[in-house]
C-alpha cells in the first residue's frame, strides 16, 4: 500500500503532524491537508477554535495559530500542520467561515482547498 504525498508548506516554513487526539492517522476516504493561519489576517474572532480545537488555539497576542502533535503551538509566520484524522470537516469549515479569511487549507498536490484563493471563494 501506497502512502498519500505529504503536502508542503507553500511558505517554506516545515510541515509537522497535528496534535495526536484525534489520531493523525489517515481515515480511509479522508484527504491528507495542510493547514495554517495567517496571523496578519487573523481578527481573532475565534470560529476556528470552537470548530477545530485540536487544530487551532489562541496565543496571549488573542490570534489563533495551529497547534503542533505535543499541542503546543507554533508561532513562526506561516507554520503548517496536517489536519488529524477525524477533523478534516471541522478543520474546511473553520477555513470557510473565518471572518478574516486568514485560514489556508491545502490539498497533497498543493491546491488551495479551503480559505483564501480556494475555488468558489
Amino acid at each position: 500500500m501506497t502512502r498519500p504525498a505529504t503536502p508542503t508548506s507553500t511558505t517554506g516554513a516545515p510541515l509537522v503532524a497535528a496534535t495526536s487526539a484525534p489520531s493523525s492517522v489517515a481515515v480511509a476516504g479522508e484527504p491528507v491537508l495542510a493547514v495554517r493561519v495567517d496571523q496578519d489576517l487573523c481578527t481573532g474572532d475565534g470560529l476556528c477554535v470552537q470548530y477545530a480545537p485540536e487544530v487551532f488555539e489562541f496565543d496571549i497576542d488573542g490570534l489563533a495559530y495551529v497547534k503542533g502533535e505535543d499541542g503546543e503551538l507554533l508561532t513562526s509566520a506561516g507554520a503548517s500542520v496536517l489536519a488529524p484524522a477525524g477533523c478534516t470537516r471541522a478543520v474546511l469549515d473553520a477555513a470557510e467561515l473565518c471572518p478574516g479569511e486568514c485560514i489556508f487549507v491545502t490539498a497533497a498536490d498543493g491546491s488551495v482547498v479551503a480559505g483564501p484563493g480556494a475555488p468558489g471563494t
